[in-house]
């Protein structure tokens, strides 16, 4: 057992304009140098882009279906056979 104690999670904030972990998270991503509020600029603005566009829907949702259209559905693991990783 190591000696240190075991360091909490962090939980991640909701954005403060939309309410979603999820955009929260995709703004940490994207930020570079510090800068959140550039990033949340660009992400907002993008989304705002998305509304006009689209017209319909929260532009939060249309978000998330992106991200669940993006996501990869199988999870490929790595298998070793007869001292050959596949």
């Amino acid at each position: 057992m190591p000696r240190r104690r075991v360091v909490a999670k962090r939980e991640i904030l909701p954005d403060p304009k939309f309410g979603s972990e999820m955009l929260a998270k995709f703004i940490n991503i994207l930020m570079l140098d510090g800068k959140k509020s550039t990033a949340e600029k660009i992400v907002y603005g993008a989304l705002d882009i998305i509304t006009a566009k689209k017209g319909e829907g929260e532009p939060v949702e249309l978000f998330e279906q992106g991200l669940d259209k993006i996501r990869p559905m199988v999870e490929v693991k790595s298998r070793r056979v007869g001292g050959s990783t596949y």
